[in-house]
């Protein structure tokens, strides 16, 4: 294991690194009356504020349309469901109200974010801003009532699809901060209106558009359909895609189609089944190179990857375009720690009934992670190929995730624990063991992917692993802050710093940053309190 030096480690201030994640909050916090959280560089187009269906009028507003000059339209239909309503069919893109205030990630992430959102309450529940992250939790229930599940973010064009589903985990941190209630009955009457909106988030994931083939497992998927996403503003990392395949032929999974740069209208009917609709996306037009176009596949993998929040990684094919044919590990342990939690919360509102199908549903996907995920000959979970029927070689740091969820059994964990120094490196745990060029590969390292490794290390009893690699990342933001006063959306984890340079896909390194935040406190409150008996 590659450890923080004595003498490097002496150069650090977390002061001054909690100074900024203070003054970090207060920057991050956006509201609907807030004409700042209308800014959105991903659509330049005038602001439009949309309402739900079912709550065509809000009070306040009328002053926020005047002094933010935006339009507030209401959305055309009442959404039961993802892939009830089709964004593509708005004249404008725009921002979807929520009646609380949040906080965003940083940067171009200018909207609440389904998975950011989890570990952004975590540091706000640790920094004691307990009306704040009760506040972010009851705007994604909100989402789950008026737009259909807990979004990807809420702007229009993420109606198709959900995040990592963090919801339970949201709603069972607040409830065990007894700080955000003035009393139990008051946090029984809360969690009896969020058990059933959870429970109708829940079920986004067992549609037979998320089953993973027979498996019993989920997998992403967004509902938008083979065609460039909406916030797609041109054709760059498209064609940038195709540059890459026609550069690696031999890694190309089928992605690439042979086409026209301008296909006449026979050609463009093709094109509607074999790849996009030339004709209706601007973005899909601009998508050819060197005689190729991509594959219709390749657009709902990576509409699939996007859901994932892996956006992007080269671990469920390359930029991760056949992320809907996996069966995942990150996915299905989430979703077996959110049957667990609604299980728990089904018991303390007595409903037993639900309470035994929770457990019933934990137990059966418990037995399908053991049999499509769990690799006895390598030691750690890894994703399962569904159309194939084989399982994935590509080590990934979401193998850490079934301790966080608890499925792992104490002899899975012993061997996961044994396979850390695939991932260890001088600031952190990286996300894989291949330097793909793509930010969610080697040696980038980030910070949700390690608080999960971490706490589920500690959950089962390794207290010193997970403390010393909470020592390591949080030295990383420390060392960093220090280099450029500023805290990064991800971190190289060979250098221990935020030298990070991508090749393949998104190559920003955007400063903020929520989940940086969250997960640095709750690290630090980690590294400060005596390991609990296992």
């Amino acid at each position: 294991m590659l450890l923080v030096t004595n003498a490097s480690a002496a150069q650090l201030d977390p002061q001054k690194t909690r100074v900024y994640i203070d003054h970090a909050w207060d920057t991050l916090t956006r509201a609907m009356d807030d004409c700042s959280a209308l800014r959105d560089s991903k659509v330049t187009t005038h602001s439009v504020l949309y309402l739900p269906a079912d709550m065509p009028s809000s009070p306040g507003l009328a002053g926020v349309v005047k002094h933010c000059n935006v339009d507030v339209r209401v959305l055309p239909q009442v959404i039961g469901k993802l892939g009830d309503f089709s964004p593509a069919v708005l004249s404008k893109q725009g921002l979807l109200y929520l009646p609380h205030p949040y906080v965003v990630p940083g940067g171009f992430f200018n909207e609440m974010y389904g998975w950011d959102s989890y570990f952004i309450v975590l540091g706000l529940i640790a920094d004691h801003r307990e009306a704040m992250a009760r506040g972010m939790v009851d705007n994604a229930l909100f989402e789950v009532q008026h737009y259909g599940a807990v979004l990807n973010a809420n702007r229009t064009y993420y109606l198709t699809r959900s995040q990592p589903p963090f919801l339970g985990a949201m709603i069972r941190a607040v409830l065990d901060d007894p700080a955000s209630f003035k009393d139990k009955a008051e946090a029984r009457a809360w969690l009896a209106h969020a058990y059933p909106l959870a429970v109708r988030d829940y079920s986004t994931w067992t549609r037979k558009e998320h089953l993973a083939g027979d498996t019993g497992l989920a997998r992403y998927y967004d509902y938008g359909g083979p065609t460039p996403v909406l916030e797609m503003q041109d054709s760059d990392y498209l064609r940038g895609v195709i540059a890459w395949l026609i550069a690696h032929p031999s890694d190309d999974p089928g992605y690439l189609v042979k086409a026209s740069e301008h296909p006449d209208d026979a050609e463009a009917t093709r094109l509607k089944v074999t790849s996009c609709d030339v004709r209706a996306s601007k973005v899909c037009a601009g998508a050819w190179a060197n005689g190729y176009r991509l594959s219709a596949d390749y657009y709902l993998g990576d509409r699939a990857m996007r859901e994932s929040g892996f956006d992007t990684t080269f671990r469920v094919g390359p930029f991760g375009g056949s992320t809907h044919q996996y069966a995942t590990v990150d996915l299905n342990s989430l979703l077996y720690r959110y049957e667990r939690d609604l299980h728990d919360f089904a018991a303390q509102l007595g409903n037993d009934v639900d309470a035994k199908r929770w457990t019933a549903a934990a137990v059966v996907r418990k037995a399908a992670i053991d049999k499509y995920l769990w690799r006895a000959d390598k030691g750690m979970y890894m994703d399962y190929d569904v159309v194939t029927g084989k399982p994935s070689d590509y080590h990934f740091v979401s193998t850490y995730y079934p301790l966080w969820a608890g499925v792992a059994s104490q002899l899975q964990a012993k061997a996961l624990r044994g396979n850390l120094g695939i991932f260890e490196r001088k600031g952190g745990l990286q996300m894989s063991d291949r330097n793909s060029g793509a930010q969610w590969d080697a040696p980038f390292g980030w910070a949700p992917t390690n608080w999960l490794a971490i706490a589920g290390l500690d959950a089962y009893g390794f207290h010193d692993d997970a403390r010393r690699i909470a020592r390591e990342f949080t030295g990383t933001i420390d060392r960093s802050l220090a280099d450029d006063g500023t805290i990064r959306e991800k971190y190289n984890m060979v250098s221990g710093n935020a030298d990070v340079k991508i090749s393949a896909g998104y190559k920003d390194n955007v400063i903020g940053f929520g989940w940086s935040n969250g997960v640095y406190l709750k690290l630090q409150q980690l590294l400060n309190e005596a390991p609990s008996e296992h």
